[in-house]
């Protein structure tokens, strides 16, 4: 497998396929250009998805999002170009792409950008009791 930077998102089967369940990855060194000026621009990305059949092979990941370094991007733009690329690979039942771009000119910027799989409708959330961290030690 290449170290170098690549559009190539790589995949696996998803080894739990018969039930929803939620991925959710953190992405806190990505850099593009401003298309304006050619300065850095940094975010964090936070991913979280519900596969189908398949799941993005972290590496690959890793690669791809350091292909944006040198390319100049408006937030909005490079953040629907990234789900939609992910989107196309993953094929998931539902995936939310958060880019948290860190100040620029005294303006912070977050995109939030979804995609649904048609059809498909997330279980009802159950809620549980809550209980202290280490509630079963005595003392």
């Amino acid at each position: 497998m290449t170290t170098e930077p690549t559009k190539t998102l790589e995949t696996f089967a998803n080894p739990a396929s018969q039930r929803d369940f939620q991925i959710h990855m953190e992405i806190p060194e990505f850099t593009c250009l401003c298309p304006k000026t050619g300065q850095p621009d940094f975010a964090t990305l936070v991913l979280d998805y519900v596969p189908d059949e398949l799941c993005v092979e972290l590496k690959s990941l890793k690669l791809y999002v350091w292909s944006y370094r040198n390319e100049g991007c408006f937030h909005e733009a490079v953040t629907n170009r990234i789900l939609d690329d992910l989107v196309a690979a993953v094929k998931p039942r539902f995936m939310r792409l958060t880019a948290r771009f860190y100040v620029r000119g005294g303006i912070f910027t977050n995109v939030v950008a979804e995609h649904r799989k048609p059809g498909w409708q997330p279980a009802e959330k159950v809620e549980l009791a809550e209980f202290a961290i280490q509630s079963n030690t005595r003392g």
